[in-house]
């Protein structure tokens, strides 16, 4: 909260204005109108900067703006902004008041003397934005200094009611300099990200095929700069040039007609998670694990999607855009299947054999080969589920929806296959040498384990159970 309002600050007590305004007058007149003005803007001068002190609005260069560390530039704009308000709506009304009832023997002595003693209170805000908008562009100044640029672009049409007259117009031609210096500062800074996340290029891979830090960055930041969407619209329309600086990733699938369709914001927004997308492609491929690499697809695009839905970037991306990404994440789902259960499954299949088999038939009616055929396909299908199991345990699924349904769409797969080929062949293994060797596990046992998967941790079942 302002430690100013328009009831609680007056610059001059009420009962001298009076006084004082029979004073200017008798010195106007008397030929001293030059040291009334003298002594009129020395004194008032040293007033406001007193109430800028108050404010916490400093006076600092460009260079110590500069070298403030973040946290402390962070605070500094935060009271800038407020500090901006103020000034204007109270400080520079209130001087503009004053001026007209003491100085009212002369307009051009009011206008020289409210510009005057208020120039240097409004440099000491224009210096600090001007600073500002010079320092190096990095991503988490953005909001700030969009803060910033609303603000100064909120009272400028109060502050052209407040100064009149050709010196007026001169500041009023700073404050909209310092204006579009800060609206550059914005566009060079979005450029700037898009940069930053076009070469992006850590080579690490999450471990357990988790949400990339990045991704969480990158759409946290991309809706906040929703927050600000119509001041962007306005400061990225005219941003032809430098926004097609940046190369574009192809995407055959983008709707044409939707892009163009879009405000200049949404256009940025959808460039800049082309970008993200992209980037997470390239990442995806440091899997050796192609399984794996489908979870860690499956998880940063559902992780962007739900995103766009819970924000206002829905709005502005479209239920096309949408629905073409939840498409892309069902896509990963099943490679994911295919991939890392196709062999597994292939153990349960009457036209695949295992090592040793003979040309017994499908019927397994009893031969040796044909019997030691069985035995392996079940040795194997025991070796590949647990393998997986070992592995896709420590995998992470963070979503508990798509977890639960990854385990679903892996059980309908599995466990009627299972069923079926013990049904058919149990009893060919069953009751002999060994047999629990080979029939390691009821579906029962099988549903437990896969209940397992994806929680990012060795999973508690026993592989070596025994089936009852």
């Amino acid at each position: 909260m302002s430690p100013f309002d328009d009831h609680a600050f007056d610059p001059v007590r009420p009962e001298a204005v009076d006084d004082l305004r029979a004073i200017a007058d008798r010195m106007a007149r008397a030929g001293y109108a030059r040291e009334l003005a003298d002594a009129y803007c020395n004194i008032r001068r040293d007033l406001l900067d007193e109430y800028l002190s108050v404010l916490g609005v400093e006076r600092l260069s460009i260079d110590e703006v500069q070298r403030v560390e973040w946290k402390q530039l962070n605070d500094k704009m935060k009271k800038w902004v407020q500090g901006v308000k103020t000034v204007v709506r109270v400080l520079l009304a209130g001087e503009r008041r004053l001026c007209d009832q003491v100085l009212a023997v002369s307009d051009e002595l009011r206008e020289e003397c409210f510009v005057e003693s208020t120039k240097g209170c409004i440099m000491q805000i224009l210096n600090f934005g001007d600073a500002v908008a010079v320092c190096p562009r990095s991503p988490e100044k953005l909001s700030r200094i969009l803060d910033m640029y609303e603000a100064l672009a909120e009272v400028v049409p109060e502050m052209k009611d407040l100064c009149l007259g050709s010196s007026g117009d001169g500041v009023i031609s700073d404050v909209q300099a310092i204006l579009d210096r800060l609206g550059e500062a914005v566009r060079g800074t979005l450029f700037e990200f898009g940069k930053v996340l076009q070469q992006e290029s850590s080579r690490r891979a999450m471990t357990a095929g988790e949400i990339h830090p990045m991704t969480r960055y990158v759409m946290n930041y991309l809706r906040l700069l929703v927050v600000y969407s119509e001041t962007l619209d306005g400061l990225l329309d005219d941003d032809g040039d430098e926004s097609n600086a940046l190369e574009r990733p192809e995407d055959k699938d983008q709707d044409t007609e939707h892009l163009e369709s879009m405000a200049p914001l949404g256009r940025r927004l959808l460039k800049l998670m082309c970008y993200l997308e992209a980037n997470l492609e390239d990442k995806s491929k440091l899997y050796e694990d192609a399984a794996l690499e489908c979870i860690f697809s499956m998880n940063n695009l559902l992780y962007i999607v739900q995103k766009v839905k819970d924000s206002e970037l829905g709005k502005i991306l479209g239920d096309h855009w949408v629905r073409r990404h939840s498409g892309k994440i069902r896509q990963y789902s099943k490679s994911y299947l295919r991939i890392s259960w196709m062999k597994t499954l292939s153990y349960l299949r009457d036209d695949v054999h295992g090592s040793g088999s003979g040309s017994g038939s499908g019927s397994g009616s009893g031969h040796s080969g044909s019997r030691m055929s069985i035995k392996e396909k079940f040795k194997n299908f025991n070796l590949s589920f647990e393998e997986i199991y070992r592995n896709q345990t420590l995998w992470k699924v963070p979503d508990p929806q798509l977890r639960e349904e990854l385990k679903i769409s892996i059980s309908e797969n599995v466990i009627p296959a299972y069923r079926a080929f013990l049904g058919r062949y149990g009893s060919q293994v069953d009751g002999g040498r060994n047999s629990g060797k080979y029939i390691k596990y009821t579906p029962e046992d099988l549903e437990g384990q896969l209940s397992d998967l994806f929680e990012g941790s060795p999973g508690s079942a026993n592989h070596s159970r025994r089936r009852t």
